[in-house]
């Protein structure tokens, strides 16, 4: 998805030049742009053009990470509550999850360009790829999930419960494996959260599918669902804030620019939407609480796709946690 880029000066363009100052300091003096001085800690590209290639993905994506992960986190709701025999709340999660499983498909396939491309990428199982077992996931989940929804709304109960058992022992793979997705990538913004970004993906998916749960099911039913939004709140919060901290200078798309400005957004929905689902037992608040949760899910989504672009046009992003590296080292 990403490559290193190597562009060739264009015509009339000065040959690169280098420069050496036998006074500099041990870290040195590197030549810029059309050899201009700068210091190592001003990290510069070729003729000042990006290093990386920016991501080929097109706007479908995040809403694909989004409808996925949500799907993902309720089949896994579902089956917990049909366990635990509240079947208003498994019925609620297990429609939630085939809307989900249903627009998945499509939204990956429209970013594909042609069906039939979705289907070849099922031509070979790749363990080491994250898209090759991601296509497999959702090949097997999406039908699972979709049946399960299929049997309460024909009133087959075994089908339901046949399908809901195999989507919700899958869900918890359709929350993370995007993450790992975007983090099997050569973006700073990506790569270096590969650590903390499944941790992100899987609360948001968790307090989007709670928050939707309670939306769709009467206050006496959805006590699970607002402990599954508070506890995915909570986790997604404290990721994101751990992953901010931890990403050093590759993580300045988070912090400035038009995807901090999503980041934000994302951190105050979902914290009110916390906060109101504290007071879901009652039909008013359990609403905008649940709305607020899901809008936090997809702004995050938003944000993180939004930040490798950032961060793949920001040469400093790949150079200066290089070089950093280098000097520990």
């Amino acid at each position: 998805m990403t490559s290193v880029d190597d562009p060739q000066p264009g015509p009339g363009a000065p040959p690169p030049t280098t420069t050496h100052d036998a006074n500099a300091p041990s870290s040195g003096w590197a030549a810029g742009a059309g050899g201009r001085k700068g210091r190592r800690d001003e990290p510069t590209s070729y003729y000042g053009r990006p290093i990386l290639k920016a991501p080929v993905w097109k706007h479908y994506i995040p809403l694909y990470f989004f409808a996925g992960g949500l799907a993902g986190a309720s089949s896994t709701l579902a089956l917990a509550a049909q366990l635990a025999g509240n079947d208003r709340l498994a019925r609620s999660a297990r429609l939630v999850s085939m809307a989900g499983a249903a627009a998945s498909g499509p939204l990956l396939i429209a970013d594909l360009g042609r069906p039939e491309r979705f289907v070849n990428m099922l031509r070979v199982a790749k363990p080491t790829s994250p898209m090759s077992m991601g296509t497999w996931l959702l090949s097997a989940f999406a039908p699972s999930s979709i049946a399960a929804g299929a049997g309460d709304l024909t009133g087959l109960p075994r089908l339901g419960r046949l399908g809901g058992a195999a989507a919700g022992v899958l869900g918890p793979g359709m929350t993370t494996y995007t993450a790992v997705l975007v983090s099997d990538t050569a973006i700073p913004a990506w790569h270096d959260a590969h650590r903390q970004l499944p941790f992100v993906f899987a609360g948001s998916s968790a307090a989007a599918a709670g928050g939707v749960a309670m939306v769709c099911t009467p206050p006496a039913s959805a006590r699970p669902a607002r402990r599954l939004a508070l506890v995915g709140a909570c986790l997604e919060l404290g990721a994101s804030r751990m992953m901010e901290d931890r990403l050093g200078q590759a993580g300045e798309p988070y912090r400035s620019g038009k995807a901090s400005r999503l980041v934000k957004a994302a951190k105050v929905s979902t914290a009110a939407g916390a906060v109101l689902a504290l007071a879901g037992r009652r039909r008013a608040a359990a609403v905008p609480a649940g709305v607020l949760l899901a809008a936090g899910s997809l702004l995050t989504r938003l944000a993180v796709f939004r930040a490798g672009f950032e961060s793949a046009a920001d040469p400093s992003a790949t150079v200066g946690p290089q070089r950093q590296r280098v000097d520990r080292h």
